[in-house]
């Protein structure tokens, strides 16, 4: 995903397109988060403003990531629509590229590598947090448990907690009196 100026330039006539899997395996030992990721299919097309070049990406994976409440693995599918401008050429107009809505980068050396672009995209993604949806089948696996149970509302009214059935006792002895 690199490109050079000049190419770039040839393609200011008939553009580019772009249709690519980009392996950003590395993101693992940047971002603790991320389990798994897969490789991110990345298309798009370019469009040329005088010396400036704006691709417009659609950038599609899947990462897994840990569940906030249980640590298991979590599909966590991402579909982004990143926009990114780079400048060919040194501003020599005295314009201010800050005008424009989207950030606009400097070519840095001869060439273009959107790859980190790509990854950045892709970080900024991450959700704070992730729950695992679980089946009913789960959901009732986990109402109970060693010394424990969970009980809703409605149960409250009709079960009477056993350490204090005593006390029902207690409160009927006084009534018959």
């Amino acid at each position: 995903m690199k490109w050079s100026v000049d190419q770039l330039k040839s393609f200011k006539q008939k553009g580019l397109t772009i249709d690519e899997l980009v392996n950003v395996e590395e993101l693992k030992n940047e971002e603790t988060q991320i389990r798994e990721i897969t490789p991110v299919h990345v298309t798009g097309e370019t469009s040329f403003h005088g010396n400036k070049v704006t691709f417009h990406l659609t950038l599609k994976g899947k990462m897994v990531l840990p569940c906030a409440n249980t640590l298991e693995d979590v599909d966590f599918p991402f579909v982004l629509h990143p926009l990114e401008t780079f400048v060919l050429e040194p501003n020599t107009s005295g314009m201010d590229y800050e005008e424009d809505d989207e950030e606009i980068h400097q070519v840095s050396g001869n060439t273009v590598d959107l790859v980190p672009y790509i990854k950045e995209n892709i970080l900024l993604e991450i959700p704070i947090r992730v729950v695992k949806h679980s089946s009913e089948s789960d959901e009732m696996q986990n109402k109970s448990g060693k010394g424990w149970e969970v009980v809703t509302h409605e149960e409250t009214e009709e079960k009477i907690d056993p350490r204090l059935a005593g006390l029902a006792d207690l409160f009927n002895e006084k009534n018959d009196k």
